[in-house]
């Protein structure tokens, strides 16, 4: 059985094999025996076509380690534990807390390094609160002592609330097609105008439909006002919402599905980043609903980008 010094030195072990030229880091994902790991790094196909120096919207290229380890995840992610080179951002948070993560280790040289000293107050105010929220318990690691030291502890029975949870639904078919994903987005009625749906694969073969829309991370609620002023008023390069695409691709990595290429879509384009990070997939062509509104005209731009290059295919439905 893995520990976690024994997972934290995985990822300390590649974090050199990053591409990145500055900021190096890796992460480990494991339950059980069972253990991925990887490095921030562009994904192959956009490293092959559009290189590293052109960002992606206002995105950069690269997929974080710690979601690289989710979405290539053999199984459910689902109580799964994650250890990093680095203190982890609120972006990383927020997936995290989507993919059912319980347990997150920190290799303690992670606090001295770059990331540490720029975005430490971001790791604190909202990496930290995110997790908590989330049911996530952090620790740091001393890989050489076996020595794991808690950071944040969340009570074991914590169950976090959800007021917008993935609606995940059996499809009754055994094969999917484009005239079932017109019904399940003629069938959704949602009050955001940022939501995305499609179907998936699960681990025994069936076929399964999810939705997701814009909400803020799991364990905030949007009806408790408390909640509601600190998700309103999160400030700077990061947000406590998680994007509808991201939700898809980080809810159905919980439960192990694989989502279906060709058979998702999106009301509006997805962010910049939500790009990048579908890049870390087999995904290649996305169906929208209005392909000329986005969070912020950065993610038409990413569309022209990756549509030009032929890394995605963005379709309408209609």
């Amino acid at each position: 059985m893995l520990t976690p010094a024994d997972a934290t030195q995985r990822a300390v072990d590649i974090v050199l094999n990053s591409s990145h030229p500055s900021s190096k880091i890796a992460a480990a994902l494991y339950r059980g025996d069972t253990i991925i790991c990887r490095t921030n790094d562009w994904p192959p196909r956009l490293l092959e076509t559009l290189g590293m120096d052109e960002r992606i919207g206002d995105s950069s290229g690269t997929v974080h380690a710690e979601i690289g380890c989710i979405l290539n995840f053999p199984a459910a992610t689902n109580g799964a534990s994650l250890c990093v080179t680095d203190p982890f951002c609120p972006n990383c948070a927020k997936g995290a807390a989507e993919a059912g993560i319980k347990t997150i280790y920190i290799d303690h040289k992670g606090f001295t390094k770059d990331f540490a000293q720029r975005r430490g107050d971001d790791f604190e105010s909202m990496s930290l609160r995110i997790a908590a929220r989330a049911g996530i318990s952090v620790y740091e690691v001393r890989r050489k002592e076996g020595l794991v030291t808690p950071i944040l502890v969340v009570e074991a029975d914590y169950i976090p609330p959800q007021d917008n949870p993935i609606e995940i639904k059996t499809f009754a078919g055994k094969e999917a097609t484009l005239a079932d994903l017109r019904n399940l987005v003629s069938s959704v009625h949602v009050k955001k105008d940022r939501w995305a749906c499609g179907f998936a694969t699960t681990p025994s073969g069936e076929i399964v439909s999810l939705v997701a829309s814009l909400h803020a991370a799991i364990g905030y609620s949007e009806d408790s006002e408390e909640d509601h002023k600190t998700i309103a008023n999160s400030e700077g390069k990061y947000s406590f919402f998680l994007e509808p695409t991201n939700r898809l691709l980080m809810g159905a990595a919980r439960y192990g599905y694989r989502l279906i290429d060709g058979l998702i879509w999106s009301a509006q384009l997805p962010t910049s980043r939500e790009m990048v990070n579908i890049l870390a997939t087999s995904i290649k062509t996305l169906y929208i609903g209005d392909e000329n509104k986005g969070r912020s005209p950065s993610c038409l731009v990413a569309r022209d980008q990756l549509q030009s290059a032929g890394l995605l295919t963005f379709k309408s439905l209609s």
